[in-house]
């Protein structure tokens, strides 16, 4: 089975790459990359902090957009071509008549668009990345960036060259040679303009390296990847032109989830941000102790009065998921009385001791620790009462492929660094959210009539 998925896979990936969509689509995200240097002179202010600042944040934010936009095509496109059209074309036919099995069929087809795909979008990101290094032209008097032009010139003449060379000589496909070959040379121009400065002086590797844009990058070629599979599914059923506008509407639902499903699948009201937490013990400062307490500061006005006594619940999201205190009983008793707060019948609980202005104190009490996961951080998100899940609208929003789980350009711009744990949730998110879609393709493959 391994054989012939590959076998399948190796001939879609080269039935791909000879796609002219392919070279196309490339093409076309490469002359938009330029095009967004200059018309993307709009930011409202410069800053110096974070891998990107002024106007090179909308470069990246319109550049990742860009490549999002022509990799959603590009695997409709693709997935078509190698799945609908072999099955209107009886192609299929002679496959699934031998001793192979249809899942296995479209497993490999998925494998080759895959590839095909992946080398497209790490093409086209090499072409953000040359395109941030040569900064947004604000005026027309800002300077360009020479090696950035002579190399990027270069690797696409020697990969039209290459292509044009064998097509004349030895008859090989002009798209396919020339989409293969973009990417080494287009790589190879990266790699020297981070050797060779603006100004034309050698400069170590790593001064123009950005490697949390390198993180968002990665996480939107996981996007592409999911969307791929959805299109590979599709294309069982659906002709060219419905699988685009099937592809089109995943796409844009996925944008949209958050808004559509994910706010009610969790209920809560947020009061505030955390600024700074502060251990009033320096020496322990896990906050998993009763009598500990934690001096905060608030990132602006509650939306909502805080009262001493209140509950104090605490996460990394402002929707209310996944918080870092356990669901308790809200506190009734006496905060000066320390048999309310530390006796033997006190109830584990966080609470809000004291509060003065946007600065508050909370405190660990109960006569036994409350199971927190941590202790409150900043850029926490405050409330004052556990969060309600709604299970319906919680299997529903993650049943539809979240895409803006994928899209770190807000991370990036605010100079918030994307934790690796994060990135492997999204990499296990998209490998479920594949197996997923792929399931749903064999077993709509598996009912398609090929006579």
């Amino acid at each position: 089975m391994l054989l012939q998925v590959l076998t399948i896979a190796r001939t879609s990936l080269l039935e791909s790459l000879r796609q002219p969509i392919t070279f196309f689509l490339i093409l076309l995200s490469g002359v938009l990359q330029i095009l967004n240097t200059w018309a993307t002179g709009f930011a409202m202010g410069l800053s110096s902090s974070g891998e990107v600042s002024g106007d090179n944040k909308l470069l990246l934010d319109i550049g990742l957009a860009t490549i999002f936009g022509c990799g959603m095509l590009l695997a409709a496109f693709i997935a078509t071509a190698v799945v609908s059209r072999e099955i209107e074309n009886k192609t299929a036919l002679m496959v699934v008549s031998k001793p192979v099995a249809r899942a296995t069929v479209i497993l490999g087809k998925y494998l080759g668009v895959a590839g095909a795909i992946s080398l497209a979008t790490l093409t086209m990101l090499i072409f953000l990345l040359l395109g941030l290094r040569h900064g947004v032209m604000s005026t027309a008097a800002d300077d360009l960036d020479g090696p950035v032009i002579l190399f990027s010139t270069l690797a696409l003449l020697v990969s039209v060259g290459l292509g044009a060379w064998g097509n004349f000589f030895y008859g090989w496909s002009f798209p396919q040679v020339v989409t293969l070959a973009m990417l080494p040379a287009f790589a190879a121009a990266y790699l020297g303009t981070l050797g060779i400065g603006k100004e034309w002086k050698w400069q170590e590797l790593g001064h123009d390296f950005k490697p949390q844009i390198m993180v968002a990058c990665v996480a939107l070629g996981m996007a592409i990847l999911v969307l791929s599979s959805v299109a590979t599914a599709v294309s069982t059923r659906l002709g060219q032109v419905m699988t685009i506008v099937a592809c089109a509407g995943v796409f844009l639902i996925g944008l949209l989830s958050n808004y559509l499903v994910g706010r009610f699948a969790f209920e809560n009201r947020l009061v505030a941000f955390v600024r700074t937490a502060i251990s009033e013990d320096p020496s322990d400062e896990s906050f998993a102790k009763p009598g500990q307490r934690y001096d905060i500061t608030l990132d602006g006005p509650p939306t909502m009065p805080i009262e001493a006594g209140a509950s104090f619940y605490y996460g990394p999201n402002p929707n209310g998921s996944r918080l870092a205190v356990p669901a308790f009983e809200p506190f009734s008793g006496d905060l000066s009385n320390s048999t309310d707060t530390l006796g033997m019948n006190a109830l584990p609980a966080i609470i809000v001791e004291s509060i003065t202005g946007d600065s508050l104190t909370i405190r660990h009490i109960g006569s036994r620790p409350l199971a927190i996961s941590r202790p409150p951080r900043p850029d926490d998100a405050i409330f004052l009462q556990p969060t309600r899940t709604h299970v319906v609208a919680r299997a529903a929003w993650g049943a539809i492929p979240n895409l803006q789980l994928f899209w770190l350009m807000d991370a990036v711009s605010q100079n918030r660094a994307v934790p690796a744990g994060h990135l492997g949730l999204i990499a296990a998110y998209s490998l479920a959210q594949i197996t997923a879609f792929l399931s749903l393709g064999v077993a709509l493959f598996q009912t398609r009539d090929m006579g």
